[in-house]
């Protein structure tokens, strides 16, 4: 695979190195999905059926998709194949599952985005972020303090209860680190490899 490299030593998709990398991975992966079917053929190669012929073979290779690795996303085509023998328990067709690239692997890319926006925040913040219920957190003395009173009369006695339960736990929650890089997460900010990164906007 060609690609066109800058001055700076940079592709289309990144810098030269990462390039290289991932164009590794990609041959790499290529020739352990090749050789696992291989090996699954040869060892299946004395099922045939009534008339002598094999009951797994190669069938082409499936569409092109992209999985996501250390190196970075990668687009592979896995070799298809042709699985006639018949599961004698349940009457289906068995199906070549591969171990090295596993359905999963093959559809977390639908969901890319949202897989890896916890990398989209500056490395400060990346250790508190543990949970996708923070306020579950902040207020479980709230919920000790409402299990006690069996709630509230109204909904200004529950605000000031609140109000009077949080005021004396907030001094024993630990600061958030990078606090100062709140300001500039909320206004979009985006970060990569930990580090944020300016936008093109606020460079020119």
């Amino acid at each position: 695979m060609l690609s066109v490299v800058t001055d700076e030593g940079s592709t289309q998709s990144g810098s030269l190195i990462d390039e290289i990398v991932r164009e590794g991975a990609r041959r790499k992966l290529a020739a352990a999905l090749e050789a696992e079917v291989n090996q699954c053929i040869a060892e299946l190669a004395a099922e045939a059926d009534d008339h002598g012929r094999r009951l797994v073979v190669r069938n082409g290779h499936h569409p092109p998709r992209t999985v996501v690795t250390a190196a970075g996303p990668v687009e592979v085509r896995a070799p298809r194949v042709n699985n006639r023998r018949v599961d004698e328990a349940t009457g289906e067709r068995k199906r070549f599952s591969s171990k090295i690239l596993p359905p999963w692997c093959r559809k977390i890319t639908n969901d890319q985005e949202e897989l890896l926006a916890f990398y989209d925040f500056p490395a400060e913040h990346r250790i508190r972020l543990r949970t996708t219920n923070p306020i579950e957190s902040t207020f479980s003395t709230v919920k000790l303090g409402t299990k006690v009173t069996h709630g509230a009369d109204s909904p200004a006695a529950a605000i000031a209860m609140v109000f009077k339960l949080v005021e004396p736990a907030q001094a024993r929650w630990r600061a958030i680190t990078g606090a100062h890089l709140l300001p500039l997460v909320r206004a979009g900010a985006r970060s990569k490899n930990g580090v944020l990164v300016e936008r093109e906007g606020a460079a020119a």
